[in-house]
C-alpha cells in the first residue's frame, strides 16, 4: 500500500502514550508498505524529524510559530482568538492554513492508497473532499477527556475552558467519525461510545502494543518505599492524577509507611507540579529523562491514580513489560484486558489504593507474582508486530469500499 500519514504535533521523540504509540505502528506498517509522513507542529529547537527520513519513503514536516509554553501568556491570548470559533481550541491551534494548504497539495501530487489522519486533532487539515479513502485513527474519545476535565475542575477559569473544549470537541469528534471511512479506537470501550452515533460495520478496535524487547525486566534492586507514575506531565489528565495522588493517597500511605517516596517521571511539568516536587512531601518530579525504564526498575510500585482520560494507557503495558506491580483506578487501566488481583490492581477508593499499595510494598512475593503475570500477558498478545495485523486489514477495507460501486437505486 501507498500510504499518506498525517499527523499535528510532534512524533519525536516518542514520549507520550500517543507518539509511542503511533511511531511503533508506523515503523511495523513500513517494512511492508510505502509511507510519506506528514507533519505539521510547533517549530522548536533540535527538532529531530529529519531522523525519520531513514525510516519511511518520504517525510514532510510543516513546522509553525505556535506557542511553545502550555498555559503560558502567549496560548491564553491564542485562546482568547479562538474562543468564539466552532472549532476545540486543541484541534485550531495546529491546523493553520499553510499546513490544510500544503496537505491538500500533498495528497494531489501524489497517487496514495488511503490518507491517516492520525489523532482527532489533525482532522481540521484533511482534505476530506478528495476521493482518496480516509482512516481516522482515535487515540482517545476526546470528547469523554474534557468532559471528565470539566466535571473534575474547580478553578472557575479552567471549568469555563473545559466545558467550552468539551462542547466543541464532542461537536467534531461526532462529525468526523462519521465523515472518515474507516475509524480505529484503541479500545472496546471507545468502540462502543463512537457506535452511539455511527455505524459499527466502520470502527474497528486496534490493541495496544509496547515493544516487549525494550521494556523487559531489569535486573536492578528495587529501592523499599518506592513508588513511581510515569508519562507527559504536560497532559492535564496525569497531573491531575498525582495532585490526586498528593491530596488523598499519599498521606494514607506516609501514615504506614513514613519513608514511601512517589518520582513523577516525565516531560514539561507545570510550574505548579515542580513546586510540589520541591515542597518536601515525597514526591519527587523529574521533568523530562533520556529513559524512564531504570526509574521504573528501581520502584516496587508503578501507579496509575488517574481520574481523566480516554483510550488506554500504554504507560501500564510498559511497567507489566518491565514485571512491575501496577496499581490503578479504572479509569487509568480503561480499556485494557487485564484482570484485577491477576496481573494488575483496580480500586477507585483512596483509602483502598492506598491499602493496596501499601501491601505491595511490604510483600515482595505478592508483587512479583503480579508483576510475572503481567509481563507474562503482555509478551503473549501484544507486541508490535501482533497488533500492526489488525491495523492493516482496517486501511485495506477502506481501499476495498471505496473503489466500490455506488448501488443503485
Amino acid at each position: 500500500m501507498n500510504i499518506l500519514w498525517a499527523k499535528s504535533g510532534t512524533l519525536l521523540p516518542p514520549d507520550s502514550g500517543g507518539t509511542i504509540r503511533s511511531l511503533n505502528l508506523l515503523k511495523e506498517l513500513a517494512k511492508r508498505h510505502k509511507i510519506t509522513l506528514f507533519l505539521f507542529y510547533g517549530e522548536h529547537a533540535n527538532d529531530r524529524h529529519a531522523e525519520l527520513k531513514a525510516t519511511f519513503h518520504e517525510v514532510i514536516t510543516v513546522p509553525m510559530p505556535l506557542p511553545a509554553k502550555k498555559r503560558g501568556a502567549a496560548e491564553a491570548m491564542a485562546y482568547a482568538r479562538n474562543f468564539l470559533s466552532p472549532w476545540p481550541y486543541s484541534v485550531a491551534k495546529y491546523c493553520r492554513p499553510e499546513a490544510a494548504k500544503r496537505l491538500r497539495e500533498t495528497v494531489r501530487s501524489g497517487s496514495f492508497d488511503v490518507l491517516i489522519c492520525d489523532f482527532l486533532f489533525a482532522t481540521k487539515a484533511i482534505p476530506w473532499d478528495l476521493s482518496v479513502p480516509k482512516v481516522l485513527f482515535t487515540h482517545n474519545v476526546e470528547e469523554m477527556i474534557w468532559r471528565r476535565s470539566y466535571e473534575h475542575a474547580s478553578n472557575p477559569i479552567w471549568k469555563i475552558v473545559t466545558w467550552r473544549e468539551y462542547r466543541r470537541m464532542a461537536a467534531v469528534e461526532r462529525r468526523y467519525v462519521q465523515e472518515a471511512d474507516q475509524v480505529l479506537a484503541v479500545s472496546e470501550n471507545d468502540k462502543k461510545y463512537f457506535t452511539s452515533y455511527a455505524d459499527t460495520g466502520k470502527i474497528t478496535v486496534v490493541p495496544t502494543g509496547v515493544d516487549v524487547d525494550y521494556f523487559s525486566p531489569i535486573a536492578k534492586e528495587e529501592i523499599p518505599g518506592r513508588i513511581v507514575f510515569t508519562g507527559s506531565m504536560d497532559w492535564m489528565a496525569n497531573e491531575d492524577a498525582i495532585f490526586y495522588m498528593h491530596e488523598a493517597i499519599f498521606g494514607k500511605i506516609r501514615a504506614q509507611i513514613p519513608a514511601a517516596e512517589t518520582w513523577v517521571v516525565g516531560r514539561n511539568p507545570s510550574v505548579k507540579l515542580t513546586a510540589l516536587g520541591e515542597a518536601g512531601v515525597g514526591i519527587h518530579v523529574t521533568g523530562s529523562v533520556d529513559d524512564v525504564r531504570p526509574y521504573m526498575a528501581e520502584s516496587s510500585v508503578y501507579v496509575v491514580p488517574m481520574r481523566i482520560g480516554g483510550g488506554t494507557r500504554i504507560k501500564i503495558y510498559e511497567a507489566m513489560a518491565m514485571g512491575k506491580a501496577v496499581v490503578s483506578t479504572s479509569i487509568g487501566a480503561e480499556g485494557l484486558p487485564v484482570t484485577h488481583g491477576q496481573n494488575i490492581i483496580l480500586s477507585d477508593d483512596p483509602s483502598e489504593f492506598a491499602a493496596h499499595v501499601v501491601r505491595l510494598l511490604n510483600d515482595r512475593v505478592e508483587r512479583n507474582r503480579i508483576g510475572a503475570a503481567a509481563r507474562k500477558l503482555v509478551e503473549e498478545n501484544y507486541s508490535w508486530a501482533s497488533v500492526v495485523k489488525s491495523f492493516e486489514d482496517v486501511l485495506e477495507k477502506a481501499i476495498r469500499g471505496k473503489s466500490s460501486p455506488v448501488p443503485s437505486h
